[in-house]
């Protein structure tokens, strides 16, 4: 058996034919500490000498990939994705720290026209002058395609295979574990992933090296609460909840980086555009920072945490607190009939609870996401229907049209040289991962069937 050598053809310097059989050596798996790259990282004090274009350390890496020169390009592939890191962290620390700048001087622009301007102009000299202190800003910018393939984890689907070549197995199903959390569905990188369970037990090496702080304390929430402790379940859902609105809006401050403009245009057109491209990285964001439990991306993600909080209140008597929780929720899915059911719940029993009116409606936190998301969708669209031309229009129906074939299409040839892999995925399970039981995200995580009515 061998592993499937399927992402050495996108390169033109790599032999396809190279098919390395498994030898007994293979197993005695090489002792090596799974570090992730980013162990050391910091973005206020990134080493000066490993300071280059993120184009030129993935560029130089995937040559070397090209050239089996496996530990060069590993070397280069980690420099890649911490530049990258890098990148998007200083965009993100100068669009924060001059978010309110321009509303500090409101009272110098009557006329709107020229205040609007002023908080264009205010906002650029602060980008300007905070950027001056980012030595990343004073490199080459990365193009919108590379910006792209870190977006899709594309690094770690070459590291997996160059570990692999390296005998650092551990590493390897780390690398491919980091890929399919952001790609369950990857017919390569799955088989795989497959392969190395059948050479040893993997499960202390499944590392997502891009795991974000709130994903952990999430699992770390639903596996408490499926053991009974609503308690600290309870505390890390609020964790959880509290840094995925920081992640969040540190991702929509990203958005607000560098864009590219290639042809002479008329101003207004033109500034349209580019807040059309902002609008449509900030939509994405909410996609991007959905977890994946078990080969699945938690559907109404906020709300699943809420729904989480509001069944540990009620089990630890703390009504006041579940109420606020079940509001929130039904902010994201008011068709909901069990959390009607419970809303009902709480309102008959309100005397007894000594609820008041605030306790039935949504955490501030909730509201704010939920009309921000709601509102940068809506002006999306708008944009859309009435920025675009006919031709454009067009062009970008016969697209999704394009991609929906693609998407629903169920053979996927992976490598003319290799084999062809089909994936089977069950799509009414993914369709239908509702809260109405908060246990089915840990019946996910474990494969298990069993199921539990927390309706009150």
């Amino acid at each position: 058996m061998s592993l499937p050598v399927t992402d050495m053809a996108s390169h033109t310097h790599c032999s396809t034919e190279v098919i390395l059989s498994v030898c007994l050596w293979t197993i005695l798996i090489a002792s090596v500490p799974v570090q992730a790259q980013y162990e050391k990282y910091s973005f206020k004090s990134f080493p000066q000498s490993d300071l280059m274009p993120l184009e030129s350390a993935y560029g130089y890496a995937m040559e070397q990939y090209g050239a089996q020169n496996w530990k060069e390009s590993v070397k280069y592939l980690e420099l890649s994705l911490r530049l990258h890191r890098l990148l998007k962290d200083s965009e993100a620390f100068c669009s924060q720290n001059c978010s309110q700048v321009s509303r500090d001087h409101d009272e110098l622009f009557q006329d709107t026209s020229l205040r609007i301007m002023g908080h264009f102009l205010l906002r650029a000299s602060c980008l300007k002058n905070c950027k001056k202190n980012f030595p990343v800003f004073t490199i080459t910018y990365p193009k919108s395609e590379t910006l792209d393939a870190f977006e899709r984890r594309d690094p770690y689907r070459y590291m997996q295979y160059a570990y692999y070549q390296m005998n650092y197995l551990e590493r390897a199903v780390s690398a491919a574990h980091t890929f399919l959390q952001r790609n369950p569905g990857d017919p390569v990188l799955s088989k795989n992933m497959n392969y190395y369970k059948s050479l040893f037990d993997v499960e202390e090496y499944l590392i997502d090296h891009e795991e974000r702080i709130y994903e952990g304390a999430f699992l770390k929430a639903v596996k408490l609460f499926n053991a009974g402790d609503f308690s600290t379940s309870a505390f890390n859902m609020e964790q959880a909840a509290t840094e995925y609105f920081k992640t969040y809006d540190l991702c929509l401050a990203a958005c607000e980086g560098s864009y590219e403009v290639t042809e002479f245009r008329d101003f207004f057109p033109t500034l349209a555009d580019m807040y059309m491209d902002v609008l449509k990285c900030k939509v994405k964001c909410e996609k991007l920072l959905t977890p994946n439990v078990g080969g699945f991306f938690v559907e109404k993600f906020v709300a699943t945490m809420y729904h989480y909080m509001q069944f540990a209140y009620y089990k630890l008597n703390d009504v006041r607190s579940a109420a606020p929780c079940a509001a929130s929720y039904m902010l994201f899915d008011p068709s909901d009939e069990v959390m009607q059911q419970n809303m009902v719940y709480y309102k008959f029993y309100r005397e007894q609870w000594g609820l008041q009116e605030d306790h039935f409606k949504p955490r501030p936190e909730a509201l704010r996401y939920f009309n921000q998301t709601t509102k940068q969708r809506e002006m999306l669209e708008f944009a859309q229907n009435y920025l675009q031309t006919d031709d454009e229009v067009t062009k970008d129906t016969q697209y999704r049209h394009t991609q929906y074939r693609h998407r629903h299409t169920h053979t996927h040839n992976t490598d003319r040289h290799t084999h062809t892999h089909t994936i089977q995925t069950d799509r009414q399970t993914i369709r239908h991962m509702r809260m109405h039981t908060p246990t089915h995200i840990f019946r996910h995580m474990h494969g298990q069937t069993h199921t539990h009515t927390h309706t009150m």
